[in-house]
């Protein structure tokens, strides 16, 4: 028992690492960035101050304000489920890599949704005119352990 919750203890280390890590960068965009600046950095990624609302991709964020309730407890739920993961698989590194990503993000994001009603995104990378969404340290940790989740399930489906 006590190994099991030790291994599970890393993966939730390493979620708190993405987290602080997360909220670092926010904090430091904040100092360094007005609401609405952008600071081009190259000729394809800029920094920009912005704030969402929504989920992914501003999903819902033009709704009056119970979204911000909505997606706390979504983040609330999804945490404490992928700590229920944690607990009973941390022996499978692939898999435990992913949820540890998955969590550091949504806990960065929940944060930012508890102390200021929305998300902090920073990141904005663009071409041909193009922008993909703003985003953050925490939606980047999320999507590569959406990514690494994905490969640990062809992996296990092709043993």
């Amino acid at each position: 028992m006590a190994k099991k919750f030790g291994g599970m203890m890393i993966w939730v280390g390493i979620a708190i690492i993405v987290m602080l890590l997360d909220q670092l960068t926010k904090i430091t965009m904040m100092r360094l960035l007005a609401y609405g600046q952008s600071d081009p950095v190259t000729s394809f990624f800029n920094l920009v101050m912005v704030y969402n609302k929504g989920a992914a991709f501003s999903f819902l964020s033009d709704q009056p304000g119970w979204q911000r309730y909505f997606f706390t407890g979504i983040s609330v739920l999804a945490s404490l489920f992928i700590l229920w993961m944690l607990k009973r698989h941390p022996g499978q590194r692939l898999f435990c890599w992913a949820l540890a990503l998955i969590l550091g993000g949504a806990l960065g994001n929940l944060i930012d949704r508890v102390a200021y009603g929305h998300v902090i995104d920073f990141l904005d990378f663009h071409l041909a005119g193009w922008h993909w969404p703003a985003f953050n340290v925490a939606d980047s940790a999320i999507t590569v352990g959406a990514l690494l989740f994905v490969l640990d399930e062809f992996r296990r489906v092709n043993r």
